[in-house]
């Protein structure tokens, strides 16, 4: 068996122990992924102090980007859940938009919530708005939901912070900056697709009008009520940050701009999302904390609770870094590289293929994602990406890790409780959203491609 063919056999074989270990003997993904990690190594003949030399590599190199960025991102949607900021956000989106646009202001609402809150989080939080609106016009509560949840899911899947696309980022190599831009850029039209126009095709179809979901309600630590201005500020200040540094970084290295050199690596310094969000965490506890009478204590009883559930997604990551870096190490991914450059297959669709078959096989976008990212890195060396085609890479793989939301998927569970949907109508719905996402989400980062 030639080199190439040894490599697809056990790079093909490992994905499919990983999913047998996640769905048939139901071992966490962590485990998981760390079980294949060191199954690859020894199969391809490496030696087993350099296993552990590749796990370690791979963890601490994920983690010392991510772990950081995760964190400090749970942190900062814990004081906005807390703080009342989300509800200010809800309130003042569709204020702003009006009842006659309620599905557009639901998908802008939940692209912007799903930014710095995990998606399973935002949908608690915001659901009790979409319980309102379904007592208040007596409409199916889907007209409602599927907007918001195609927002969010664009978020979840597109704009850092949110794990996946962070994930993506370092794996690739890819600027956060062009991420954020671009992702921006590919993600509202999927929004608008996913999210108010089949929302207004599915709320007449025939099973969706009598939905009844059990309303649950978000915990806040009290204070004073936070303004729309003021809980958006705290959504934007990291976002603005980040692209300003990579602004300033790419224009002061094209020579594009004169920037004196001490601004510009004070820019490029407070821009990078470390800096930037730090400085939202601390601008959020003022404003939220002693700016509205609110005990630190609580706060710090807050921000505990975000980090709960980031911890699990942190270490999940770092398998997935080592995952990657034995791919790395053994010279296979860049074997399956070299064979995928030379029949000219895009990397994107690359990223897209392996994505998809991941996500579909065992559920969690996050876990697609890292594999896919795993497998894509040697390829976009290879075709020599940078700047905003390793963005595009990132997205192209993120448009795929959404698609197929069932019966395998937390998220699709969450979705159906919540809403008061039978397995069948959020197969119907939620489904059929998520898909709509990914693929819409594809469609434009190819149509990028051609003119970034």
């Amino acid at each position: 068996m030639g080199e190439t063919a040894s490599a697809f056999v056990m790079v093909a074989a490992s994905i499919a122990a990983l999913l047998g270990l996640i769905l048939r003997a139901r071992i966490p993904a962590f485990l998981a992924l760390l079980l294949v990690t060191v199954g690859f190594g020894l199969a391809y003949g490496m030696e087993p102090g350099a296993i552990i030399r590749s796990i370690q590599s791979g963890m601490g190199g994920t983690l010392g980007f991510v772990a950081v960025v995760v964190g400090l991102g749970a942190m900062l949607g814990a004081l906005l859940e807390s703080s009342g900021g989300i509800r200010a956000l809800t309130q003042g989106i569709l204020g702003t938009f009006g009842e006659k646009r309620t599905s557009l202001s639901l998908g802008f609402l939940g692209f912007v919530v799903a930014i710095p809150v995990f998606l399973d989080v935002a949908l608690i939080i915001v659901a009790p708005v979409l319980y309102g609106l379904k007592a208040r016009t007596g409409r199916p509560i889907i007209a409602f939901a599927i907007p918001l949840l195609a927002g969010l899911a664009v978020s979840h899947a597109f704009i850092p912070p949110t794990p996946g696309p962070i994930a993506v980022s370092d794996i690739l190599g890819a600027d956060l900056g062009w991420v954020i831009l671009l992702g921006a850029v590919v993600g509202l039209p999927a929004m608008l697709v996913a999210g108010p126009v089949f929302a207004r095709w599915l709320e007449g179809r025939a099973g969706f009008q009598d939905t009844a979901p059990v309303p649950l309600e978000a915990d806040e630590a009290g204070g004073r009520p936070v303004s729309l201005a003021l809980a958006l500020s705290v959504v934007l200040i990291p976002l603005v940050l980040i692209l300003a540094g990579t602004l300033v970084d790419a224009l002061t290295k094209a020579g594009a701009v004169q920037i004196p050199e001490g601004l510009a690596a004070a820019i490029i310094f407070i821009g990078h999302p470390f800096s930037a969000l730090i400085i939202a965490c601390l601008f959020a506890w003022i404003v939220f904390g002693p700016g509205r009478g609110v005990p630190a204590d609580a706060l710090n009883r807050a921000m505990l609770r975000g980090l709960e559930p980031a911890g699990v997604v942190v270490l999940i990551t770092g398998a997935g870094g080592a995952f990657k870096q034995i791919l790395v190490d053994s010279q296979a991914g860049m074997v399956l590289a070299s064979a995928l450059t030379s029949t000219g297959v895009s990397p994107l669709f690359f990223g897209f293929s392996v994505a998809a078959i991941v996500r579909i096989a065992q559920g969690s976008a996050t876990v697609a994602m890292l594999t896919a990212a795993g497998l894509a890195a040697p390829v976009a060396q290879l075709a020599g990406l940078d700047g905003a085609g390793l963005a595009l890479m990132v997205l192209a793989i993120a448009s795929c890790a959404t698609v197929l939301s069932h019966v395998n998927d937390s998220g699709f569970w969450l979705v159906s409780r919540y809403l008061g949907l039978s397995e069948a109508q959020t197969l119907r719905s939620w489904t059929i959203a998520s898909t709509l996402v990914g693929v819409t989400g594809f469609a434009g980062t190819l149509v990028l491609s051609l003119v970034v």
